[in-house]
């Protein structure tokens, strides 16, 4: 008998032993041992870049500037009657100075030519009148007139600007913002009148008259210029700080253009 009680005993303590290990087991797969995550690799900053080490070695040596512009006055009266497609062209040599601790920047100088073509409808300007103290404007809405007719003004100009370019090495294809200053002495001044022409349209004579003369003008100018572009196409605008006329010659009016730039630089 008590050799069965040893057994029975022996068995029973088998049995819950095995039992033991094996919830052991489960509770052990049933709770993995949590890996603590390797920390994420922080990336080093870029290098700023030392914009005085580039070379513009490279860079295109472009030194022209054209403008084709729309120019109009501020200040302008209701006697003045213009009309029609006004334009500018200028031309300038320019030369480019980077700044040497950052060629993104640098100034721009040169010298050229502008000229500002106005056009009036059925009036004329009366810029070599001997009798008029003040440019007259007069109207020929009901009388003879000319089909077309147009003030010219033309300058010798000297444009400064402080640039900026994005790829100071690749001009040609960079974006670029100047902004800057013309500074301009007025050539000539004068009025041209094409094909003479009744107060209904119908030609009196197919000639071409021009009046010079510059009594009325300021013969310097002063405007502000900005400009905008993506390689050599580009966007300018400009506004002249000071009148057009004499102060005692007629009404403060203030020429500006807008228009399309071509330029490397």
């Amino acid at each position: 008998m008590k050799k069965v009680s040893a057994i029975v005993l022996a068995i029973l303590a088998t049995t819950t032993a095995a039992l033991a290990q094996q919830k052991d087991s489960v509770t052990t797969a049933k709770r993995p041992v949590q890996v603590p995550a390797a920390p994420a690799p922080v990336n080093p900053a870029p290098a700023k870049k030392d914009w005085s080490k580039v070379t513009l070695a490279r860079r295109a040596n472009d030194h022209f500037m054209f403008q084709f512009g729309y120019p109009s006055w501020a200040g302008a009266t209701d006697s003045m009657h213009i009309r029609g497609w006004n334009r500018s062209a200028n031309f300038y040599f320019m030369f480019d100075f980077p700044f040497k601790t950052d060629p993104r920047f640098s100034v721009g100088a040169g010298l050229g030519l502008g000229t500002s073509n106005i056009f009036f409808s059925k009036q004329e300007v009366l810029v070599a009148s001997l009798s008029n103290t003040t440019l007259a404007f007069p109207s020929e809405d009901n009388a003879n007139h000319y089909k077309k007719y147009k003030l010219v003004n033309t300058y010798l100009e000297a444009p400064v600007e402080l640039r900026f370019a994005l790829d100071p090495e690749n001009t040609n294809k960079s974006w670029k913002f100047a902004a800057g200053v013309k500074v301009g002495l007025m050539m000539t001044a004068y009025t041209k009148g094409k094909t003479l022409v009744n107060n209904v349209g119908q030609t009196i004579a197919s000639v071409t008259v021009k009046n010079y003369s510059k009594q009325y003008f300021n013969s310097s100018r002063l405007a502000g210029t900005l400009r905008v572009s993506k390689g050599v196409i580009g966007l300018y605008g400009q506004f002249q700080v000071n009148g057009l006329l004499k102060p005692s010659a007629g009404p403060a009016v203030f020429p500006f253009e807008f228009g399309l730039s071509l330029s490397g630089l």
